[in-house]
């Protein structure tokens, strides 16, 4: 072999070991499908925001970021203040033919949490907390409200030794290895069975009698154990 050949060979060499190590040293990508399908790395414009409060280290679209459409399947609240749109645990409201991301209106009641959440637990009363939101569970309306930031001094992801009870709380388990995203959209697409089945909608006020509200809320919480079940999960 001549020695300009040996030189190119070994250039061409160097050259390749430079552009595999540029490949390795490339950054990862954070979010994938962590809320809804958002991707890390800005949101209409808008940067990230990386929620680290009480360890719950997600990623999500920041206030203020516009959408053309509402990823994934969206539940819609109708509002005093105008219309939401709540996917994947994020919020969103229209903004002329797109859709804005905003804070999550407080007094609002849920049918099943964000796929991702983490508990906290304040004066031995849990809170469910995500994207800068708390909710609440109400057996009165069967769902999680919408509730204010509460005075968190001495909050704790550790629940205590004996938990308050939770009334009829739904307790969802999956079964074959579904994932968050997956469990959300079966949650919600049965929450919306069961309210057809029942005429009972835990995301919108009743003024139902105590004892009729009772018996429908009841017959509201068997079509969705029912629903669930036949989905692979298990639920009481």
């Amino acid at each position: 072999m001549s020695k300009r050949k040996w030189v190119m060979g070994c250039s061409a060499a160097l050259l390749a070991l430079t552009l595999a190590g540029g490949a390795v040293a490339q950054p990862q990508q954070h979010g994938g499908n962590e809320h809804g399908g958002y991707q890390h790395g800005g949101y209409g414009g808008h940067a990230d925001h990386y929620d680290a409060r009480y360890s719950h280290n997600r990623y999500y679209p920041a206030h203020g970021g516009v959408v053309t459409a509402v990823p994934g399947r969206a539940v819609v609240f109708d509002r005093p203040g105008g219309r939401y749109y709540y996917s994947g645990g994020v919020w969103y409201a229209p903004h002329g033919p797109n859709f804005v991301v905003v804070a999550a209106p407080v007094g609002v009641f849920v049918p099943v949490l964000p796929p991702y959440y983490t508990t906290i637990w304040i004066g031995g009363f849990p809170y469910y907390y995500a994207n800068d939101s708390y909710y609440v569970w109400d057996s009165a309306q069967s769902g999680y409200e919408v509730v204010a930031p509460p005075d968190d001094q001495g909050a704790s992801t550790q629940a205590p030794m004996q938990p308050p009870p939770q009334g009829d709380q739904l307790y969802v388990y999956p079964q074959s290895g579904q994932s968050p995203e997956q469990q959300a959209q079966d949650k919600y697409e049965c929450h919306k069975w069961a309210s057809s089945q029942t005429g009972f909608d835990p995301t919108q006020p009743n003024n139902l009698p105590p004892d009729q509200l009772k018996s429908t809320r009841a017959d509201y919480r068997r079509a969705m154990v029912a629903c669930l079940q036949g989905r692979g999960y298990s639920a009481r």
